[in-house]
C-alpha cells in the first residue's frame, strides 16, 4: 500500500512541475474552483518569536532554494521532506480517513534580523514595516466537507475564500492575522454531490492546497502573516501540515502529529509575541485542543494551558497594550438553536477554568483586545468593567452559522462570570473580513467588509473600549 502511494507522489510530483506555469498564472479571484491544486514552488512569509520573518518555500523541487536576502544569497533550510504518512486516528472512522501524502518539501529561512529585502528567483517576498498600522483579520477559511454534509466548494458565491483574500490584498495592509481553521476538507465528497466533486480530501498536501494555499495566494505573496492554530490543526486532524507548513517554531521530534501516542506534544506549543511598534504587539497562544468544558487542574490539557498562560504573563510586560490571538472565543457570545429556542452560550469553558485559577479577572490589566474565529460570524463584545474587547471573525469561507444573535444581549448574560458586556455588535450569514487601522496611540478604526468589497459596519477600540455604528447585521451584504 505504502509502494502504491509513493509512486503516486512521485508521478504527481512530475505533473506539477510541469504546471507550473499555468498555476502561477494571476488567479481569478471569484473563479478558483477548488480543483487546481498543483504547485512547483510557493513562497510566504510567517511572523514568528517577536515577529521575526521566516520564510517559507514549499516545492517539489529535489532540493531547497535559495535566497536573495539584501544582495547576498542564503541557503534555505529543510523543514519537512516530502512523505507519505501512514493513517494515523483522526477525528473521523478508518473508512473515511487515509494516509496524508505530502508531495512537496518545505524549506525555511528565518531572516536575520533588520533585512530590508528578500526575494525568490526574482520574486519579491513581503516583510512587515517597523511600526505596523494597517491589518487585516480573518478565520474560518476552508470549504467544510466532512461525512455527509459538503459546502459547495466549486462556487466560489457559496465558497468565497479566494475573492475575500484578493480583497483584502487590494485593502494594501501591512500584515494578515489568520484566527485559524484552514482545512475542512476532511472527507470524500458524497457520490453525486456537484457542489463538490473532483475536491482532494484528507489532510495531505493536495486538501492543503485546495483549501488554503490556493485561494490565499494572492494575500500570501502581497503581505507577511501571523499564523494562529485553529482546532482543525490539532493532531487528530490537519496537525500535520500545519506543523509543517505554518507554525513559526522549530519543527522538534515528536511534534509533528503524526503518532497519535505524541499528540500531548504535538498538540501544544509555546506563546510568542509579535510586536506592532507603538507600545502594543499580539501575543499568539496555542489552544487547538481546549474542548468547551471546564478542565479539572490534573488534566494534561489544563497544565499545558497554565504553562502558556505562565508565558503570556511574561511576555505581556514588554509593552503597554496586548492583543491576545487564540482560536476559541474566550469572552464571545454563541448562539445555540434546538428545536424550540435559540439560547446563548458563553465563552470557552476549558480557557477559561483554567486561566481563572491563575487570574480571577483572566486577563492582565494590559490586555485590550482578544481576536478569535471558531464561530461562524462575526462579532465584537465590549464590556463596561474593564475586561478586553472579544473580536470574533470566523466569517472567511467556512459556511455560516445562522442561529439568530440579538440585537442587544439580555441583562442577566455574560460570557464570564463578572464579565459585564455593553456594546455588542454582530453580522450573522454573510461572509467577509475584518480591516484595522492605526488612528492614534491606543485607538483603532475597524472595518468590516462583505465579498462585493463593501464596508457593511465601522468599529472603533480605544483601549479595552470598542463600540459601532450598527449593533446586528444579517444576510449576505450585512443589510
Amino acid at each position: 500500500m505504502l509502494h502504491a502511494v509513493r509512486l503516486v507522489v512521485a508521478c504527481l510530483s512530475l505533473f506539477v512541475g510541469a504546471s507550473y506555469a499555468a498555476t502561477n498564472a494571476a488567479p481569478d479571484a471569484g473563479a478558483f474552483d477548488g480543483q487546481s491544486v498543483a504547485v512547483h514552488e510557493q513562497a510566504f512569509v510567517v511572523l514568528g518569536i517577536q515577529g521575526r520573518p521566516i520564510v517559507r518555500v514549499l516545492t517539489t523541487d529535489g532540493q531547497c532554494p535559495d535566497l536573495d536576502v539584501d544582495g547576498k544569497l542564503l541557503s534555505t533550510i529543510l523543514r519537512a521532506a516530502p512523505a507519505v504518512e501512514p493513517l494515523r486516528e483522526t477525528g473521523s472512522a478508518p473508512v473515511n480517513s487515509k494516509p496524508s501524502v505530502f508531495s512537496v518539501r518545505t524549506c525555511e529561512l528565518s531572516l536575520p534580523r533588520h533585512s530590508e529585502t528578500a526575494s525568490l528567483h526574482g520574486q519579491m517576498l513581503p516583510l512587515p514595516p517597523k511600526i505596523i498600522n494597517r491589518i487585516v483579520v480573518i478565520g474560518d477559511t476552508g470549504c467544510r466537507i466532512k461525512g455527509r454534509y459538503a459546502q459547495d466548494c466549486n462556487d466560489p458565491q457559496r465558497y468565497p475564500f479566494a475573492r475575500i483574500a484578493s480583497l483584502a490584498a487590494q485593502w494594501h495592509p501591512d500584515i494578515v492575522v489568520h484566527v485559524g481553521d484552514y482545512l475542512y476538507r476532511e472527507n470524500a465528497c458524497p457520490a453525486g454531490n456537484a457542489g463538490c466533486a473532483g475536491s482532494p480530501w484528507g489532510y495531505g498536501s493536495d486538501s492543503w492546497q485546495a483549501d488554503f494555499f490556493q485561494p490565499a495566494r494572492v494575500l500570501l505573496n502581497a503581505v507577511p502573516w501571523v499564523m494562529v492554530r485553529g482546532n482543525h490543526e490539532s493532531c487528530a486532524r490537519a496537525g500535520q501540515g500545519w506543523w509543517r507548513f505554518l507554525d513559526p517554531h522549530p519543527l522538534r521530534k515528536k511534534q509533528d502529529c503524526n503518532l497519535a501516542a505524541n499528540d500531548k506534544i504535538g498538540d501544544f506549543a509555546d506563546a510568542y509575541a509579535v510586536p506592532l511598534g507603538q507600545h502594543d504587539q499580539f501575543i499568539v497562544l496555542d489552544t487547538s485542543d481546549a474542548i468547551n468544558k471546564p478542565l479539572p487542574a490534573d488534566d494534561f490539557r489544563a497544565q499545558a494551558y497554565a504553562r502558556m498562560y505562565r508565558q503570556m504573563l511574561v511576555l505581556d510586560k514588554q509593552v503597554a497594550h496586548n492583543f491576545i490571538l487564540n482560536h476559541q472565543p474566550i469572552l464571545g457570545v454563541a448562539a445555540e438553536e434546538d428545536a424550540t429556542s435559540t439560547v446563548l452560550a458563553p465563552g470557552n469553558q476549558a480557557l477559561q477554568s483554567v486561566f481563572k485559577r491563575e487570574n480571577p479577572r483572566l486577563f492582565p490589566d494590559n490586555v485590550d483586545a482578544l481576536f478569535s474565529g471558531h464561530v461562524h460570524i462575526w462579532e465584537a463584545l465590549d464590556f463596561r468593567n474593564a475586561y478586553p474587547a472579544q473580536f470574533i471573525t470566523g466569517f472567511s469561507g467556512t459556511d455560516e452559522d445562522m442561529a439568530p444573535m440579538p440585537a442587544k444581549l439580555p441583562a442577566h448574560f455574560t460570557p464570564y462570570a463578572g464579565a459585564i458586556p455593553d456594546d455588542f455588535s454582530s453580522w450573522i450569514g454573510g461572509f467577509g473580513y475584518m480591516t484595522m487601522e492605526r488612528s492614534g496611540s491606543q485607538r483603532w478604526d475597524i472595518g468590516i467588509w462583505n465579498v462585493n468589497g463593501d464596508k457593511v459596519n465601522t468599529c472603533h477600540l480605544d483601549g479595552k473600549r470598542v463600540w459601532c455604528d450598527k449593533n446586528r447585521l444579517t444576510g449576505a451584504l450585512g443589510k
